[in-house]
């Protein structure tokens, strides 16, 4: 069997770099991991559920994407439930992702900061601190379970008659163009403003390839650890993207839409990402697609073989055919919690990619060279079966940054400390080695006192 496509390095052109999410959060206090929390209230009884509160051991880091069987998984919405009743017995204190993901046995942290977010913005939670981002739960919390409770409009609640429908559809908007611009230098400029800068993959710049692939529909799944720039690349490779974020609470209506009630108190049907993708003849990115449930990502199945096309049951069982330019590609983290690549998925895509970090953009952009040392010894490891972690690109960009803004020192502290618990120890050992000291994570001292 031939290997892995395998994004390689091209040749180093100076620029800004690629995008580059924040560092992650710094270690839990142990006491929030040494325990598993129960939630007070019981969840609603389910056949489909049978989720355990207590997590296993990590299983050992997949090299490629392999299909396995999928896990037992929470129904959808679950882990929202399981959030909302944590904060509303620990109220008083803040507590970060990380925090509430051991305390429910090991749950996506990112998953856990989404629905942190939302219960911010409706009100039933507030943000105590930025870095680690810190929540704590106001005194409506009860109401976001007694919300989970109340019946969706899906379910048709009286309302005032509709108006009779269109005799012709709403046209689409127009979609952005296809290939984002280009610099003279061979850049591709980004949505965000930032520069992509083309690798090589298999004798061409990776960008060109998927463009062909596209051309051809022929499905792409790249997969690699976070922070490698698999979204990067696609943001690079097709200018008119729409992209959904997977996570394991992510439903049917997240894709295809909902209804959604309008300041008139009536009900309208608004599509999801799917339906105008496939209506204005845009590109899908399904990131993290491998954390949705099996049975809510089956709904983008028709839509990406011979069919073409899909039936929105919700709304009158209405037929949406996919026009001319539709194109579905998807991410995969493999190792990440809850990250379970089925064999239904894995076939849908033809073309899967592995995306490495490539530590001469590193180079390029400016990374102290020891920083870039640690992570390849690191790298070594990971892929020995060693460790499950070693720094990317992104805590490399994260380290230079975080460096030109103190120093090296708290840079390197900080970036031991991000790394997760079980490998932590091999982390230090290693930076240590290279930087020719002991190095311990970022921890406060005591309390300064200032003489009069």
């Amino acid at each position: 069997m031939s290997p892995p496509l395998v994004a390689s390095q091209a040749p180093a052109a100076a620029g800004p770099p690629a995008a580059a999410g924040p560092p992650a959060a710094a270690q839990a206090p142990a006491a929030a991991q040494a325990r598993a929390w129960v939630p007070a209230v019981p969840p609603e009884p389910s056949a489909a559920s049978s989720e355990s509160p207590v997590s296993t051991p990590p299983a050992p880091q997949a090299t490629g994407p392999v299909a396995v069987p999928a896990p037992d998984r929470l129904p959808p919405g679950g882990l929202r439930r399981q959030v909302i009743e944590y904060l509303a017995d620990h109220q008083g204190q803040g507590w970060t992702p990380t925090e509430i993901g051991s305390a429910l046995g090991g749950r996506s942290s990112g998953a856990i900061l989404n629905t942190c977010e939302h219960l911010v913005a409706l009100g039933h939670a507030t943000q105590t601190c930025a870095k680690p981002k810190t929540f704590q739960a106001t005194r409506t919390i009860r109401m976001a379970l007694a919300m989970l409770a109340t019946p969706s409009p899906s379910v048709r609640p009286p309302r005032p008659p509709r108006p009779p429908r269109p005799a012709s559809p709403k046209a689409p908007v127009p979609a952005p163009p296809r290939v984002p611009p280009s610099r003279p230098d061979g850049g591709v400029m980004r949505p965000s403003g930032q520069v992509y800068r083309p690798r090589t993959l298999a004798g061409l710049p990776d960008v060109e390839i998927l463009r062909t692939l596209r051309g051809a529909n022929v499905p792409v799944l790249l997969y690699g650890p976070p922070g490698t720039g698999k979204t990067s690349l696609v943001e690079a490779a097709h200018g008119d993207l729409i992209t959904v974020a997977g996570d394991g609470d992510t439903t049917v209506g997240d894709l295809i839409g909902e209804y959604t009630q309008t300041p008139g108190g009536r009900y309208e049907f608004v599509y999801g990402p799917l339906v105008e993708a496939m209506r204005q003849g845009r590109a899908l990115f399904i990131d993290d697609a491998t954390l949705i449930s099996p049975a809510v990502l089956a709904v983008v199945y028709p839509a990406m073989d011979g069919r073409g096309e899909i039936t929105v049951k919700a709304h009158k069982g209405e037929t949406i055919r996919a026009a001319s330019g539709f194109y579905v590609i998807a991410g995969h983290n493999p190792g990440v919690h809850g990250a379970v690549l089925s064999e239904a998925l894995s076939s849908r895509f033809s073309v899967q990619i592995e995306v490495s970090s490539d530590f001469k953009i590193a180079e390029s952009l400016g990374v102290n060279p020891k920083a870039i040392l640690v992570s390849r010894n690191l790298a070594t490891k990971r892929a020995a079966g060693e460790i499950g972690w070693a720094p990317q690109l992104r805590e490399l960009l994260a380290y230079q940054k975080i460096a030109d803004a103190v120093d090296d020192d708290f840079a390197i502290a900080n970036l031991v400390g991000v790394a997760p618990a079980e490998d932590r120890d091999v982390v230090i050992q290693v930076a240590a080695q290279v930087y020719g000291r002991g190095i311990s994570p970022l921890t406060l001292g005591a309390q300064i006192s200032r003489q009069p």
